[in-house]
């Protein structure tokens, strides 16, 4: 099969380092197994944002209403509220997918082991998006995100990138 002639090379996909988020959570509200999946509720309980630039708290409210398909992957769908060092606030969605291989499961699901799991054992990508009206933060409003995710004690973190 030939290349469709219409493809042009845009290049490599760059990012630069956004920020580094750590979201502590409340205990896990199970849903149960719906029509969809196994719904449960991560609620945000606070946390902190801090990269070149760009630092604050994550405020308590938002969270991840993740589903959990019968194979274990989680389709994240996360909304947290998030407040600059100058006040301004930040709308982040974003969703995403948590992919653990059978072998990492049952240590996941240790708590006296998830936290020594190697990230690179799982795959654990986001994709933020931002809303603001606070002016000095306006250009998030048109970037598009990348994220890593990994447990910490009593909740999740992040590396953000914006894609260039």
């Amino acid at each position: 099969m030939t290349a469709d002639p219409r493809v042009k090379d845009v290049g490599e996909i760059r990012t630069e380092h956004l920020f580094d988020m750590v979201v502590d959570l409340n205990p896990r509200l199970p849903f149960g197994s719906g029509p969809f999946g196994r719904r449960v509720l991560f609620g945000a309980a606070g946390g902190t944002f801090d990269g070149p630039g760009l630092h604050g708290d994550v405020l308590p409210g938002g969270g991840d209403w993740a589903l959990f398909d019968p194979d274990g992957t989680m389709a994240l769908d996360v909304r947290l509220t998030l407040r600059t060092h100058d006040g301004a606030l930040l709308h982040m969605t974003y969703g995403g997918r948590w992919v653990t291989p059978p072998e990492v499961r049952e240590a996941l699901a240790n708590p006296d082991e998830r936290l020594r799991i190697d990230p690179a054992d799982y795959y654990f990508r986001t994709n933020p998006l931002f809303e603001t009206g606070a002016e000095p933060y306006a250009w998030l409003n048109g970037t598009v995100c990348v994220g890593s995710g990994y447990l910490v004690e009593g909740g999740i973190a992040y590396k953000v990138c914006r894609v260039l």
